[in-house]
């Protein structure tokens, strides 16, 4: 075997080794669909929507922040970030987008969610997920963390506190 048909199949291999290490990251690491599902009907105001991912972590957050205001006169709409570009950020009082941190960025449905929503940023509270727990998007005043389940609790609390206000305010 000749010296650059080594070389070929060396980098051909590398390459293959590249390719399975990248499905199985996006294998064992990418969101699932969350489930969508509505508590109230929309006649009720004030009105909250949370865009999530499917995880454990961002399941048990969602029930937290739901359970919490369930009790009270309030719509809420709890959709998959892939259902964002069908929602508008004027029908609501406040906004929760959990969201993973993936490939150094956030979905794409976040960020532009977020870019086409910048008139409407104060309304919005966006929990981020990381590795190390503390990447997020520059543009916005994110929460930012680990996804431990140990500490759903502590963040449904910051995040709560963070949605009272808002949702105890008039639609602009």
């Amino acid at each position: 075997m000749s010296r650059r048909t080594k070389i070929g199949l060396f980098l051909l291999a590398v390459g293959a080794l590249i390719l399975i290490g990248a499905l199985w990251y996006k294998s064992q690491y990418s969101m699932g669909k969350a489930e969508e599902f509505q508590v109230k009907t929309p006649e009720y105001s004030p009105k909250l929507l949370i865009a999530t991912q499917g995880s454990a972590f961002k399941k048990a957050l969602t029930q937290h922040v739901v359970d919490n205001f369930k009790q009270d006169a309030i719509f809420i709409n709890v959709v998959d970030v892939s259902s964002l570009s069908k929602m508008s950020p004027t029908n609501y009082n406040a906004i929760l987008l959990i969201h993973t941190w993936e490939n150094w960025k956030p979905p794409i449905e976040i960020e532009e969610f977020i870019n086409n929503s910048i008139l409407y940023k104060d309304k919005i509270i966006v929990f981020t997920t990381s590795g190390q727990g503390t990447f997020k998007m520059d543009e916005v005043d994110a929460i930012a963390g680990e996804s431990k389940l140990e500490d759903v609790v502590a963040f449904s609390k910051v995040i709560i506190e963070k949605l009272t206000p808002l949702l105890n305010s008039k639609m602009p």
